[in-house]
């Protein structure tokens, strides 16, 4: 017999109207699973948007799965399915039974739980995060207080997975997210990084698409802990200044059963239309931008991991993807929009609107676009036709110095200007450099692997390589592994090869990187203004036939100016002049070719004293001998 039980008024017209306008940013405390007392009974709210469905029931280990125990009620016409269930409690199983006017039966997760039963298993379970208690208000005043853009950013991105694992264990071997928040705190505070960035954070089914196929938006992984032991990691990371960044997907999503994928029997989240629903290259739905409901989804999911789980930032993957409507498609997989163009002019006011809520209502939040393209203006705000992210990953300036860095030192010269030609347009866009995951995988090499020489070669340019990098103008990010040298590609069904560690060279490529990371964070000059030359200066840009690079790093005072030199051959060139515009004593940071780091134990001075005459068209020069593959540091 079906057990119908009284509603109760949990989700009002109101919800519903904003919910079907696209502008409900909280609706996630209304779908979904609640615990909640209902005249004085304990049991779980339940709700589900499926307007297409002809009955929806819900089934779980509270009803023994029983298919007619508990069946939901509509609420006027938007679509939403609700029901209150007596006795149901946190940690419980359960799913959403869809029949379809056809009568075919689909057995759905919730795409708003906050739980997710352990993959292979994919139930939905009931959560309460009312049950999370947090202590970083300091961080998070301090965050909302800062300017982004004069602060530094040394990001880590981090699978937690693979970055470290339990040994001879018959399971995974994770650690869980309160085992691994203790190690990546000591070594994130240990190296000097600034953030952490996450990888595949969201519930996913399969371990292979590293997170970027999401099936529950709304729970953090199980594979690691609950949804209380991923707010430990957070909070402990805060409570220590280290901020937090996930990896977010809105571009797509897989096509498993119990997934979003035609959810209510029809193309609910995605667009109806293939050549507008589907990538063909990936496998994967894209969701359907026109529809309020699922812009509404998206943009309180955002919502949700900055408000209940504190996050500082979302990386967005994959913008290109939801830019371009021929983006991986051959003519006739794909539709112009209606200028005739291939500009998605829905994502585009997609992310002009969520970017809008998120920085709007969240100052010291950063959203960063994961953008591959040269599409104008994505950091800059919708009010001047921008897309209005915060920072946009600088995918031209990784494409070319791995590149230039690959090549033998005897070609680099007629291919100086790959290491020059990124801060002609620096002032376009405000810049994260990325060296992420995608850079070692895929028989890509890892970063040392792609450097040419004998191995000691490798380290030595890889090590003036990354002093380019965190010199340069723009935030940083580094993928895990590359700060010691990993040497194998990244695989996310193995731990890092830490065991590199007692080698001297992986030893001394990870003391090299703790340097360089507490120089950048120390000086002013390195972050305070990444947007523009008057960060920025050349000293010679054009000694391509030495492959030498020289330039200057300023901030909002001339206090501490930094001072950079760089050799791309391994030829030593003794006596080397350098300009500068002071006649000051120019104080040596950084020496890579130091025998601490790996190096052949160079010497440069570690105080220089300008002597007049020009040089590079500046009045004053220093001198010194400059090692093989050598990077010098001075402040001044």
């Amino acid at each position: 017999m079906t057990k119908e039980a009284a509603t109760p008024i949990f989700i009002s017209a109101d919800d519903s109207y904003l919910f079907g306008q696209g502008t409900h940013y909280e609706i996630y405390k209304k779908l979904g699973a609640h615990i909640t007392t209902v005249d004085g009974k304990k049991g779980v709210f339940f709700a589900v948007w499926a307007p297409n469905a002809a009955k929806v029931h819900v089934i779980g280990s509270f009803n023994g799965w029983n298919e007619e125990v508990n069946v939901l009620t509509t609420m006027g016409d938007g679509g939403i399915y609700t029901a209150f269930v007596e006795g149901v409690k946190e940690g419980d199983y359960y799913k959403f039974l869809i029949e379809t006017p056809e009568g075919e039966k689909l057995y759905k997760a919730d795409p708003f739980a906050n739980y997710s039963e352990l993959r292979p298993g994919n139930a939905s379970r009931v959560a309460d995060l009312s049950k999370i208690k947090w202590s970083d208000s300091t961080w998070l005043n301090a965050r909302d207080s800062k300017n982004i853009f004069e602060e530094p950013m040394a990001i880590y991105e981090c699978h937690i997975g693979s970055w470290m694992r339990h040994p001879f264990r018959e399971d995974d071997g994770f650690y869980n997210y309160r085992e691994f928040a203790d190690r990546i705190v000591s070594y994130l505070k240990e190296m000097k990084y600034t953030h952490v960035e996450l990888m595949g954070i969201a519930e996913h089914p399969f371990d292979g698409s590293w997170g970027y196929q999401v099936t529950g938006y709304y729970a953090p992984t199980s594979r690691y802990g609950t949804p209380q032991d991923f707010a430990y990691l957070v909070n402990l990371l805060h409570k220590n200044n280290i901020g937090v960044i996930l990896d977010w997907v809105p571009a797509h999503f897989p096509r498993d059963a119990h997934g979003l994928a035609e959810f209510d029997g029809t193309c609910l989240f995605e667009h109806p239309d293939p050549r507008l629903g589907e990538h063909p290259d990936w496998g994967t739905k894209i969701f359907n931008y026109s529809k309020n409901e699922i812009r509404n989804f998206l943009i309180a999911n955002a919502l949700f991991w900055i408000k209940e789980f504190h996050i500082d930032g979302l990386r967005v993957d994959a913008v290109a993807s939801m830019l371009y409507l021929d983006y991986g498609k051959k003519d006739g997989e794909w539709v112009a929009n209606k200028y005739g163009g291939n500009e998605n002019l829905e994502a585009i006011e997609f992310f002009k609107h969520l970017n809008s809520v998120v920085r709007g209502n969240y100052p010291g939040v950063c959203m960063i676009a994961e953008e591959s393209t040269a599409w104008p203006k994505v950091t800059a705000m919708p009010e001047y036709d921008g897309l209005g992210f915060t920072f946009k990953w600088n995918m031209g300036w990784m494409h070319d110095f791995c590149e230039y860095m690959k090549l033998d030192p005897y070609f680099r010269k007629g291919n100086h200007n790959k290491l020059t030609f990124a801060m002609s347009y620096n002032s376009s866009e405000n810049y994260i450099m990325p060296l992420s995951h995608d850079e070692v995988v895929h028989l890509k090499c890892s970063m040392v692997n792609k450097m040419p020489g004998y191995q000691v070669d490798k380290y030595a340019n890889l090590r003036v390589g990354y002093t380019f990098m965190f010199t340069h103008s723009g935030k940083k990010l580094l993928f895990m592994g590359q700060e010691f040298g990993q040497e194998r590609e990244w695989s996310e069904e193995r731990e890092l090869d830490w065991f590199l560690l007692e080698n001297p060279l992986n030893k001394g490529m990870q003391d090299y990187m703790k340097e360089l990371l507490t120089i950048y964070r120390k000086y002013p000059a390195l972050y305070e203004i990444d947007h523009s030359w008057e960060g920025f200066e050349w000293i010679n840009a054009n000694d391509g036939d030495r492959s030498i690079y020289s330039y200057m790093r300023k901030g909002k005072t001339d206090k501490n100016r930094i001072l950079v030199v760089l050799n791309m051959t391994p030829m030593r060139r003794e006596n080397y002049r350098v300009g500068v515009p002071a006649k000051k004593k120019y104080k040596l940071l950084l020496n890579s070719d130091d025998e601490r780091f790996g190096g052949n134990g160079g010497v440069i001075p570690e105080g220089i004293t300008a002597q007049a005459g020009e040089c590079d068209n500046l009045p004053y020069y220093i001198e010194f001998d400059l090692p093989p593959y050598g990077a010098a540091v001075f402040t001044f």
